[in-house]
């Protein structure tokens, strides 16, 4: 099945309400995160993308933190930022809508002058972001309860 679909920013109220709805149908409902530690403060200043259907349906989101937000998790270097909170809803996994918001990810940190992109990926997703040019570093950690393992791309 083809499915038609755009990644845009998300910078009106109704596409941020989408991001937050996608990001909660996919770590707290599907995932097990508590809630409370889904959102938290660096929402209000981060880069959202949304990928959204042909017919208004959201399929996926993902965020790019920059300036201090960004450094607390990427060891202070203000040329990095950080992508979080990727989330492709159940429906749309397989339709390369997850590779298309973290290019758009990618994007939105080049025209703020960036020079690479780190995360935090879930060790079951690992392959996934290696296919994408990302190389983890550093020891396994826990965060909301799953492993993860710090990667970065150069941009």
């Amino acid at each position: 099945m083809s499915t038609s679909y755009v990644v845009r920013l998300a910078e009106e109220p109704a596409d941020r309400e989408a991001c937050f709805a996608v990001r909660k149908d996919v770590f707290v409902a599907e995932q097990g995160v508590p809630e409370d530690i889904e959102y938290d403060a660096h929402d209000a200043g981060a880069v959202h993308v949304l990928a959204v259907r042909e017919d208004g349906v959201p399929l996926g989101t993902g965020r790019l933190l920059h300036g201090e937000a960004a450094a607390a998790k990427n060891g202070g270097d203000p040329a990095v930022g950080s992508l979080g909170r990727l989330a492709v809803t159940r429906a749309a996994r397989g339709l390369g809508v997850g590779v298309a918001l973290v290019r758009a990810v990618e994007e939105a940190a080049r025209v703020r002058g960036l020079t690479a992109v780190d995360l935090h990926a879930q060790t079951q997703a690992l392959g996934f972001y290696e296919r994408l040019g990302y190389e983890a570093y550093g020891p396994e950690f826990p965060d909301a309860g799953m492993a993860h393992r710090a990667m970065r791309r150069v941009l």
